[in-house]
């Protein structure tokens, strides 16, 4: 059985079906792009899996188990991880405090973090790891506030690092960001373990084709391709639905 899955995922908004009999698998490692234009229910789709809007139809799966019934942080706590396309730092706290905040939590011990992380040699040995992985040991403790938007970024990747995921859902991750910043979140993505698998939403086509094993598109709430980054682009409906020029 396939690591995540879902199942003819259904949801209506009045008479317009947003999300329209989705299914479709992850197994360990893979690195899948989801691709659609603007409407086609990509961000419903990932609410619908995370838990934060209720499907009318159709279940989630992630190793073995059915979570559609789990609240979002029960699944989180399972394995399913997202990031979001707009950042979700607390400004006034430092890098350090993030990622030891999100070690504690999925530790059950959060409520410990001002007082006594710094004293945990377990958790401020997988923090510097973390930290160190993706460039910011240098920033640990400069306020959020004060480090540039792509590091903030890459905090984000730090943080559901920290949770230890089995899927991770990611949503935009280079959004807001220069083509000169991209660089960054390509390389953080590249130092996430082989075995964690990746399902990102991405408008930038070059960043998708480099990053993805796998495409899957979206049009209409529909799943309309599932294929290859070397098919996706000869696909006529695809063509038609999203990429238009692009595939030329």
């Amino acid at each position: 059985m396939s690591l995540f899955s879902i199942r003819n995922l259904n949801k209506h908004f009045g008479g317009l079906a947003v999300t329209d009999h989705v299914s479709f698998s992850l197994e360990k490692g893979n690195r899948v792009a989801l691709i659609g234009p603007n409407g086609a229910g990509k961000t419903t789709l990932v609410n619908l899996v995370t838990g934060h809007i209720k499907p009318d139809s159709g279940e989630v799966f992630l190793d073995n188990q059915n979570i559609t019934s789990l609240s979002p942080s029960a699944r989180v706590k399972a394995g399913l991880v997202r990031s979001f396309q707009v950042t979700r730092l607390f400004s006034e706290m430092t890098p350090e405090e993030h990622v030891a905040l999100a070690i504690l939590q999925r530790r059950g011990r959060s409520g410990h973090i001002f007082a006594h992380y710094r004293a945990m040699p377990e958790v401020m040995a997988e923090l510097r790891d973390i930290l160190g992985l993706l460039n910011l040991d240098a920033l640990a403790r400069i306020p959020v506030s004060d480090i540039a938007y792509g590091q903030q970024r890459l905090l984000e990747i730090a943080l559901v690092m920290a949770l230890r995921p089995k899927v991770l859902l990611l949503d935009e991750p280079a959004a807001g960001l220069p083509s000169t910043d991209t660089v960054l979140i390509e390389k953080a993505l590249a130092q996430l373990p082989p075995d964690l698998a990746v399902l990102m939403i991405e408008h930038d086509m070059d960043f998708v084709f480099r990053f993805a094993q796998r495409v899957i598109v979206l049009a209409a709430g529909a799943v309309i391709f599932d294929g290859t980054p070397q098919a996706v682009a000869a696909d006529a409906r695809v063509r038609e639905a999203y990429l238009g020029s692009y595939a030329a």
